[in-house]
């Protein structure tokens, strides 16, 4: 693995944003997604004094969704920045890999900055869930005179290529059993880790950690991730019964991240483009990973994304003081933070997915976002902000804090 070269001009967060995460079918069902994703760009935007008297300065919006089969259709990035009232000769695209979309588009833009092909770009994601679409496939031949069947776009495979393996097939829940079964993941420690994500994720709101990082919806009364449970207890989780399958399983609805709508923006640039935004840097880019593993195991696949990621940012795991990782299920999260070999404290400090909610193309940003400010607050150096995607993939960032970098 090689280091980027010197001649490669760093890129930086400057600010990020989201929405709260309404629950399926929540406070936010009633919210087309490309509205919660013209939300958050028009609030980073606003919060840019900058871009607030110059949109113009923005050289790119690029966004992740996951769906894209209904009102998320035809360029959400597009449509979002148009919604937005950002001038018409901004252009936009929209990256689709599933759930690793918006940090798959801050790993695309801070290329472009690297690269010099642009100074500032605007990335995010966004994801509605309760709106998703139930779609029917065409038919080969008009007048079929059997029944056809409705499909889901909520959440994961849908309309399957029967050329397709039937073991890389089977649903994210099922794989994760088949994972914990692999790396021997208890029950247990699943439902506590579950427990500690609702936990931190309520103290973090109470303290305020979430105050500058989020905004709120015009027109919905949601003033706070809506999936938080604080008054769950490992007792209660152990209680629940198993999601997929009756014999032997240990995935619950309380130890995995619930279906939510939302939307993230982070507002990436290159060092000499604090003038021209208004704002200092927060925290530098410091290296990029992706992986692939066989699709039933897609929740272990950040392991080596972050390794690699860390290789190019030339330092190690005794290096890193924090972690953002999404977590899909608890199972997932405690295989990778095990294969690791890291102080599981320093992972997701101010709750995680299973807790603040995981809508699918949001989640990248939410992530990079959360680790740029809390290393920014606390003052540490280092952070991985790490995510596993459907069909075998992880992706992961490496965030060296600013002023840390200096001292």
């Amino acid at each position: 693995m090689t280091a980027p070269t010197s001649s490669l001009a760093p890129s930086f967060v400057y600010d990020a944003v989201r929405t709260p995460f309404g629950r399926f079918a929540g406070a936010l069902a009633g919210v087309r997604p490309d509205d919660l994703a013209a939300v958050v760009v028009e609030a980073i935007v606003a919060r840019a004094p900058g871009l607030r008297s110059d949109a113009t300065r923005i050289d790119e919006v690029v966004f992740g969704d996951a769906n894209q089969a209904g009102e998320d259709n035809r360029n959400v990035g597009r449509m979002a920045a148009l919604l937005a009232g950002l001038p018409t000769s901004i252009p936009a695209t929209t990256v689709n890999r599933l759930c690793g979309s918006s940090l798959d588009a801050a790993m695309f833009a801070s290329r472009e900055i690297e690269v010099g092909d642009a100074d500032i770009v605007l990335v995010g994601g966004v994801e509605s869930m309760s709106r998703a679409p139930w779609v029917l496939p065409k038919t080969e031949k008009p007048y079929p005179a059997g029944n056809l069947s409705l499909a889901s776009t909520t959440l994961g495979w849908r309309l399957v290529n029967p050329n397709m393996p039937a073991e890389w097939t089977v649903s994210l829940g099922e794989a994760t059993e088949q994972l914990r079964e692999k790396y021997d993941i208890s029950r247990e420690r699943q439902d506590a880790f579950a427990e500690r994500s609702h936990r931190l994720a309520d103290e973090a709101w109470g303290s305020g950690f979430y105050d500058d990082l989020t905004v709120a919806v015009p027109g919905v009364d949601l003033a706070r991730d809506e999936s938080i449970r604080p008054d769950t207890s490992v007792e209660r989780l152990a209680g629940l019964r198993t999601s997929f399958r009756k014999e032997n399983g240990t995935v619950t609805a309380g130890n995995a991240s619930p279906l939510n709508d939302g939307a993230s923006a982070v507002l990436l640039g290159s060092a000499a483009a604090a003038d021209r935004i208004g704002l200092a840097p927060i925290a530098r880019i410091a290296g990029r990973g992706a992986n692939a593993v066989e699709p039933q195991f897609f929740g272990y696949a950040p392991v080596e994304a972050a390794n690699r990621a860390l290789a190019r940012a030339g330092i190690s795991w005794d290096d890193v003081e924090e972690v953002e990782l999404n977590e899909a299920f608890a199972a997932q999260s405690l295989a990778c933070v095990d294969a690791w070999g890291i102080d599981p404290e320093i992972v997701n400090p101010h709750g995680g997915a299973i807790a603040i909610g995981h809508p699918l193309g949001a989640s990248g940003g939410r992530i990079l976002g959360t680790l740029a400010r809390s290393l920014q607050r606390s003052g540490k150096r280092w952070g991985v902000a790490a995510i596993c995607i459907g069909v075998g993939q992880g992706l992961a960032v490496v965030l060296e804090n600013v002023s840390e970098a200096k001292a």
